[in-house]
């Protein structure tokens, strides 16, 4: 059972150049599949986007990408988020509103999935390592960088989710439990700011053209599944003012398009 209400992406709503201008975007995971797209898609909307992820040659990448087509200059902050500390996400923090001034949204692309175990074989090193990541690492950053985003007229932070109908399935171990907590997560922090300014949002993507979908989905022809970019443009939707109509729901991009 799902947490939070459903919205869908507004038919035909497109981003333009300005759409995010004017707003700083932190996005974990930033050299992955998602997480590349959506940094590309909110530089082409305007923003400053703040690079966050642990293979700063990737990341670099990534940089470059935005500045050959014509976005704003990114900010790299490396951070492994399998080891990350809350000393550390407190360090992101300061460095943001140092460098940055402030922070209007951060998206919570990064994942760990390692494979379908069942959970007799699991070994507690892998339990903790994609706990970490998928879950307890979006925690100790949003508490890090709640004082910025509520010290803005109107910020975001988009969790993204994975169908937990079929997370609740034998052998998807860390990983389902990780992103069913992690809705919750996004359930109980919109709950407590429902009346600020910050907006929780939570996104369902649908099938992509992923490293990890192909992963998951043994013997699948992943190419007859759009790219992230697709996906992207949804949480550029989210992070913009238009995303007030999707406040404290799970957008929904199965069946969309």
């Amino acid at each position: 059972m799902i947490a939070l209400p459903v919205a869908r992406l507004p038919g035909g709503w497109e981003a333009d150049a300005d759409t995010l201008a004017g707003r700083v975007i932190l996005v974990t995971g930033a050299s992955g599949g998602l997480g590349q797209a959506v940094s590309l898609a909110c530089a082409a909307a305007g923003a400053s986007v703040v690079l966050l992820g642990r293979n700063v040659r990737a990341l670099e990448s990534v940089y470059d990408a935005i500045k050959a087509a014509g976005g704003a200059e990114p900010a790299i902050y490396p951070l492994n988020l399998e080891g990350a500390s809350p000393r550390d996400c407190d360090g992101v923090a300061t460095a943001i509103e140092r460098d940055l001034g402030g922070l209007d949204g951060v998206v919570h692309a990064a994942a760990r999935f390692d494979g379908l175990t069942p959970l007799d074989v699991l070994s507690a090193e892998e339990w903790l390592r994609v706990l970490q990541v998928n879950l307890t690492a979006p925690f100790l950053l949003m508490q890090a960088l709640l004082p910025l985003l509520l010290a803005r007229a109107d910020s975001a932070a988009v969790f993204v989710l994975d169908d937990l109908e079929r997370m609740r399935r034998a052998h998807w171990g860390a990983y389902g439990v990780a992103k069913a907590g992690l809705e919750t997560l996004a359930a109980i922090l919109h709950q407590e700011h429902d009346a600020g300014p910050l907006r929780v949002h939570a996104l369902l993507p649908a099938p992509m053209r992923t490293a990890l979908r192909k992963m998951a989905w043994f013997g699948e022809d992943t190419l007859r599944h759009p790219l992230p970019a697709v996906t992207a443009m949804a949480v550029v939707y989210l992070l913009s003012p238009a995303g007030m109509d999707a406040r404290g729901a799970l957008l929904d991009l199965r069946g969309a398009g």
